[in-house]
């Protein structure tokens, strides 16, 4: 691969994506086959892929739900789609008479003169069937060599509608390698992306509905052509729409289609809004109190940006996003056994520790994935034995870090990332953010890769090997025998492994590894004869294709990988930045510019496909800088706008026009309620001293049965199980709200130890915590017993068992007695009450929702406050409050 020029090749990919319109003359288009084919007397004989396999498709015969399942139907399969010309023709051998062309078993069961499952799909006579007829009668002739689609040029490329039923006609034309040009607008599959906004029927008849914006998808031969479809929420559009100025790139893209829309964006939020939004969205963090203040005070017409600026340098950025990486990246215990063998549970710790250094350090977003896609265990001129001693030194030293190993190599190691296809799968999601998944088994219905397209894919992979005992497997049998680990297997080796290890041996470690390509006993023996002769002859090899563009021969080049991660820089498609800069769009607007934020493919259009070019362009100008990303959306005033909708903007999701309000991630949602109820010193440190942070939990755990790793569950942190951004989750529970109102983890935040209210209130650590926790849990099982025997005594009453209810009396009595000899704990708060109650309300409300309390709020809360019995309490009372309303959960 270091002599390919992947630049200099021309992609075929890029062709259908229709970004680029020929110039179409009408006079020289063929026209349609419904023109051409609706008389009787016809004596064009129709292409088999340019007319029959899509009329196949036009008619349903190879659909999911027809001929074209993996079963098929009645003894006759087709491929889904139509992707297979070979295959299809060959199911069509069978169905057709070539001597007597009208009595074909496929046009008598398509007809309904043979009972047909199907049902009728064309009428005797119609143009659908005389193109079928024709082609029989001119010898059903297969594919011999598939002719290349050049492009697939759509008009209207846009449809606008003012009003409800309004249609508006498709007419599509196909371009072919040859210079032919034909109308094939009645032979085209399409779709719409939101039938509440467009539907479309089989003849490209676009017919409006409700108000928004969506797409329809034209798909014919291997090309899918996405066409906007949008009607206007309101008569502010054009020359009608207000004068509002698009302060930055980003601005313009988003006002261009909200002119279009008639969609009136919302006003830029106040200070206090942006400072916790973005503190959120940026870090994962709360903004302490004395931050509110100090922003709120400052008058200098940059302190947004001042304030972008200081977030992107704090840790809590890193850990936040580092987070993020490992969820796109895959980064769980449950798929990292044993790549480690001096720790089982060390991988996700390692793996996490790799990315945060880099993300801290602002290490370009292209090297970190260079450094993950062809990471390498040893290093140059190293040996199995002298990489095992050099990974030994960093387990056992607990001031080294596997952050400083040069590559990620775990990525390759997990139990869910072995085989190719896998891999495959896997590759195209993190890094492209694009499921070619469908593609396994027939043609993408989406997009344009085919099966085969996918098997070809799939040889990058083949190679790279995770080698759990060492590519050396002598010098490991070796090692093994010198640490007397001999006949040891699983567990029982893991455990001496790990003591050797302890006592300052060296032990071997898993490895990634390249193996050479393989090649028959015949080849072999040819090359080594040209060995022998002074030659150095490359044999031929596996070809493998980068999907839909260059074909590289993987079994002449080191490492395949080296030309995926080219591929991923140079593919003009851009999917590589498109996939980085619409998951941090997420991040702050609550959906992608292309939503899902991994389905990047051509049947899934972005919203605003000028925005995602932009800001990919960007990126890759920028030199892939993380920063200069999350920088360029924050300063917008797309990004700062207000939560509060307008009448035009109400129902506005996807064309961002306000911020939408969005429950916070898990991790940040547990850290926020940690922050809000923690003591001043530990929420003033909260940003940069990242010890017992949800932020820093590597991994999703085993089992999630308590504390931070429940609430985490809950929540919807990602599983990390499957390729899919779905695997985190943002939908409210009910066990949310139970969590966050009477879990015992909260509510020990809220006045426990180390608390906001515990320092007000003057409530000391207790020093005997051994004795305390024993009396602690003495008290709480004698309170239960007494609940249980009180609810017992009411039901014996009502049932009038006299001689129960004199027992039950009796037991009652005791556990009272018992409770009673318990050291009784004074209120904390009547130790010392004596903070300022107008005061604490303030910091309540700044520590929560990140906002001074209005005249009536503050009204409200003082006068609880200063009217419980015990005034700590009833600020324990503020503070549950506060926690528990929408504010305080959601960013906005």
């Amino acid at each position: 691969m270091n002599s390919m020029k992947l630049s200099l090749l021309i992609p075929v990919f890029a062709v259908f994506a229709a970004s680029t319109l020929q110039s179409i003359d009408a006079a020289e288009t063929i026209e349609s086959v419904r023109q051409r084919f609706e008389g009787q007397n016809v004596e064009e004989i129709p292409d088999f892929q340019k007319h029959v396999v899509p009329m196949m498709g036009r008619l349903g015969c190879n659909g999911r739900a027809c001929h074209g399942s993996f079963q098929g139907q009645g003894g006759f399969r087709l491929s889904l789609f139509g992707y297979d010309f070979k295959m299809d023709h060959e199911g069509m051998g069978e169905r057709i008479d070539l001597d007597k062309p009208s009595e074909s078993y496929a046009l008598q069961k398509a007809t309904l003169t043979e009972t047909h499952e199907g049902g009728k799909r064309m009428d005797v006579g119609s143009w659908e069937y005389n193109i079928f007829l024709n082609w029989i009668k001119g010898g059903a002739k297969p594919v011999e060599s598939p002719i290349e689609l050049v492009e697939l040029v759509v008009t209207p490329k846009e449809v606008v509608f003012s009003g409800k039923g309004q249609t508006e006609p498709l007419k599509v034309i196909a371009v072919w390698k040859d210079g032919t040009q034909e109308d094939v607008t009645v032979m085209c599959r399409y779709t719409t992306n939101d039938d509440m906004i467009c539907s479309i029927n089989e003849d490209g008849v676009v017919s409006s509905g409700e108000v928004g914006d969506s797409h329809v998808v034209v798909a014919y031969d291997k090309a899918v052509v996405p066409v906007p479809v949008l009607r206007p929420v309101s008569d502010q559009t054009g020359d009608r729409y207000p004068q509002i100025a698009g302060r930055t790139d980003i601005d313009q893209h988003v006002i261009a289609k909200l002119r279009k829309m008639g969609i009136v964006p919302s006003d830029v939020c106040d200070d206090t809004e942006f400072l916790r939004r973005v503190s959120l969205d940026m870090t994962g963090t709360l903004p302490t109190p004395s931050q509110v203040r100090a922003f709120l005070a400052d008058s200098s017409p940059n302190k947004r940006e001042q304030k972008i600026d200081e977030l992107l340098e704090t840790p809590a950025y890193a850990a936040w996003w580092t987070v993020q990486l490992s969820d796109w990246t895959g980064c769980s215990d449950a798929s990292l056994n044993n790549v480690n063998p001096a720790s089982r549970q060390r991988g996700s710790q390692d793996w996490y520790d790799w990315i945060y250094k880099r993300v801290n350090e602002n290490v370009a977003y292209d090297e970190i994935v260079e450094n993950i896609v062809v990471a390498k265990s040893r290093q140059p001129g190293e040996n199995y034995r002298e990489y095992s001693e050099r990974m030994s030194h960093y387990a056992a030293d607990k001031d080294a870090s596997f952050a400083d190993q040069e590559g990620l190599i775990y990525f390759w190691g997990r139990n869910t990332f072995r085989q190719t296809e896998d891999r495959a799968i896997g590759f195209a999601y993190t890094f492209m953010a694009t499921r070619i998944q469908c593609a396994q088994c027939h043609k993408h219905p989406f997009d344009v890769w085919t099966q085969t397209d996918f098997q070809e894919f799939e040889q990058f992979f083949a190679r790279v090997n995770f080698a759990r005992n060492g590519s050396d497997r002598a010098e490991y049998n070796k090692m093994i025998k010198e640490l007397g680990l001999e006949g040891l297997r699983g567990n029982d080796q893991r455990r001496a492994v790990e003591k050797a290890l302890n006592e300052g041996k060296t032990i071997p470690f898993p490895e990634l590894v390249i193996n050479k390509p393989r090649i028959s006993p015949a080849a072999r023996k040819k090359q080594q004869a040209a060995k022998a002769k002074g030659r150095n002859v490359a044999m031929p090899g596996k070809s493998a294709k980068l999907l839909g563009e260059q074909v590289v021969d993987v079994d002449n080049v080191d490492d395949p990988r080296t030309a995926l991660m080219d591929w991923l820089r140079q593919s003009p498609t851009q999917l590589f930045a498109k996939a980085f800069v619409n998951r941090v769009w997420a991040n702050y607007f609550n959906k992608g510019i292309v939503e899902p934020t991994d389905d990047l493919s051509l049947g899934n259009p972005p919203s605003n496909e000028a925005l995602l070019n932009y800001l990919a362009q960007g990126f890759i100008d920028s030199g892939y800088d993380m920063k200069w990303v999350h920088k360029q959306i924050c300063l917008s005033d797309t990004y700062q706008r207000s939560w509060k909708p307008n009448e035009t903007n109400i129902q506005d999701e996807r064309n961002f026009s306000r911020s939408v309000p969005r429950r916070l991630p898990a991790e940040v949602a547990f850290d926020a309620l940690t922050m809000a109820t923690t003591n001043d010193a530990r929420a003033k440190t909260f940003s940069s001293d990242l010890k017992g942070r949800a932020l820093t939990r590597t991994s999703p755990p085993r089992n999630a049965n308590s504390g931070a790793d429940y609430a985490l569950a809950v929540f919807g942190r990602s599983s990390r199980e499957s390729n899919c951004d779905c695997d985190r989750s943002s939908e409210a529970s009910l066990l949310q709200t139970l969590f966050v109102r009477n879990d015992r983890e909260t509510l020990e935040m809220l006045d426990g130890r180390g608390s906001w209210v515990a320092q007000l209130t003057g409530r000391k650590p207790n020093t005997n915590n051994a004795s305390n926790n024993r009396q602690d849990n003495r008290r709480q099982a004698g309170e239960q017993q007494f609940k249980n025997l009180m609810r017992q005594l009411v039901k014996a009453k009502k049932a009038k068992e006299t001689e129960r209810i004199a027992l039950l009396e009796k037991r009652i009595a005791n556990v009272e007695r018992q409770l009673d000899k318990l050291p009784k704990d004074e209120p904390e708060a009547k130790k010392s009450a004596d903070f300022v109650a107008d005061q604490a309300v303030e910091e309540a409300y700044l520590r929560t929702v990140s906002r001074f309390p209005t005249e009536q709020e503050r009204e409200i809360a003082l006068s609880y406050v200063t009217g419980s019995e015990d005034p700590g309490a009833g600020l324990k009372d503020l503070m549950w409050a506060l926690i528990n309303t929408k504010e305080f959960m959601v960013n906005h």
